[in-house]
């Protein structure tokens, strides 16, 4: 049975889609690898939350059902992950990576596509990984965010300390916390999501893409805060 919380992935659709074309402008002003993973981590938010918003609207179906989970439980925050090591690591490091995690994703969905459904655990408009009949296949995502935490959380808590040391870049500190907090949210929704509470992973997801988009206007932003001026120079 449908309720309004079913209905919040259709506003997060229209949120992501929107910050992916600020991001992919912002590529093609100034360039950056992070900013081009930055805006494809933004399409597949985008792409997780439309096959929600289609399931709450037009009810389950496989092809919705199979995109979802690939694009969620797979993708999920790995893209964005992916920028952020772009830039705390060497570009042939993070290339390296990238293959590597691209590598994985694809073997996972792989995996999805070719798994049977158990089609007498489907439930109209809810959508949940217990339906894939190979089990074993819900045992790849977690490598995969885990991937996503190190790069994407752990970076983002790594450069708020580093900013905290100065008060001109102190904006900055609280941008990499927002950031931060965005990117655990989804990741408490999802493990809500294993236990049939897939309406938390909706709210979450909504919530970290609010707090995700405030912590990249903050970086990119004008600073309030301002390095004292040395006596000496007053």
């Amino acid at each position: 049975m449908r309720s309004a919380v079913h209905f919040i992935p259709i506003l997060s659709t229209f949120l992501a889609l929107g910050f992916a074309a600020v991001l992919f402008g912002r590529y093609r002003a100034r360039g950056g690898s992070h900013l081009l993973w930055w805006g494809i981590g933004m399409l597949t938010y985008g792409a997780g939350t439309i096959t929600e918003a289609s399931t709450t609207l037009l009810g389950w179906h496989e092809p919705l059902f199979r995109a979802w989970y690939i694009t969620g439980a797979l993708l999920g925050g790995a893209p964005l992950a992916q920028g952020t090591v772009y830039l705390l690591l060497k570009k042939r490091t993070a290339d390296l990576l990238s293959v590597a995690l691209v590598t994985a994703i694809l073997a996972g969905a792989v995996c999805v596509l070719l798994s049977p459904i158990q089609y007498e655990l489907v439930e109209s408009y809810r959508l949940s990984g217990k339906v894939l009949a190979w089990h074993w296949v819900r045992l790849i995502s977690p490598f995969i965010n885990l991937y996503a935490v190190v790069f994407l959380i752990g970076g983002a808590l790594l450069s708020a300390i580093r900013y905290a040391r100065r008060l001109d870049t102190r904006q900055r500190m609280y941008a990499n916390v927002a950031i931060a907090l965005g990117a655990i949210l989804p990741g408490i929704g999802g493990t809500f999501t294993r236990f049939g509470h897939v309406e938390v992973l909706y709210v979450t997801e909504f919530l970290g893409l609010c707090f995700i988009a405030l912590g990249y206007r903050l970086s990119t932003g004008p600073s309030i805060y301002r390095a004292p001026v040395p006596v000496a120079a007053q």
